[in-house]
Parts: C-alpha cells; sequence; structure tokens
C-alpha cells in the first residue's frame, strides 16, 4: 500500500510532510509534491503532518481524487526527490482552502 498526495497540495506545497518520511518517498515539482508508490514503506507518517490535509492511504482516497494515485506514480518518475523542508509558497495560505485545483498543477 502506498500514500498519495492529492489536489489540495496544488498551489500550497507545504514541505513538512517530507521532514518526517523514513524512506525519502517524496517527491518535488513546480507547485506540487508527490509521493513514490515504489518507495514508500505505508508508515502513516506524513499524513498528520499535512497541514492542508493533502496525503491520504490508496484506500481512503477522496471521491473524486481518486486520479492522484496515478498521476502520483507518473509524476515521482519525473521529478526529483525532496528530503529536506523548505518555506511554502508565498501565496500559500490563499490557496490551501480552494478547491478543484488540479487545472493548476504544473509540469
Amino acid at each position: 500500500m502506498t500514500f498519495v498526495v492529492t489536489e489540495a497540495c496544488i498551489k500550497c506545497k507545504y514541505t513538512d510532510c517530507v521532514e518526517v518520511c523514513p524512506v525519502d518517498c517524496f517527491h518535488e515539482g513546480p507547485n506540487m509534491l508527490v509521493i513514490d508508490p515504489e518507495e514508500c514503506i505505508d508508515c502513516t507518517l506524513c499524513e498528520p503532518e499535512c497541514p492542508v490535509e493533502a496525503i491520504y492511504s490508496e484506500d481512503d482516497i477522496p471521491p473524486g481524487q481518486e486520479q492522484f494515485l496515478q498521476l502520483n506514480a507518473e509524476l515521482a518518475k519525473e521529478w526529483p526527490v525532496i528530503t529536506k523542508a523548505k518555506e511554502p509558497p508565498p501565496d500559500a495560505e490563499e490557496w490551501k482552502d480552494v478547491k478543484e485545483k488540479l487545472q493548476y498543477l504544473e509540469r
């Protein structure tokens, strides 16, 4: 099983989750993080760290967010690993409650 970063992360990109990951399975894109399903060990440490509740177990992905399982797998192969927390984008607070952000995903 793996954990999945969903739409809530887009344009927020808080990195609290990467600090607690014991296997460095997070990858960083321009405005979102993803989890490599091949590396994730299902430890559950990252899920409570996300301030926008964007991380879910693959068995608990909210309705309408299922495509993020495949998207995480795909983008993890393209984006570099991130292992240290960094400052979120300056406008992250403005985006944290916005819904339907897939159109803003930058690859």
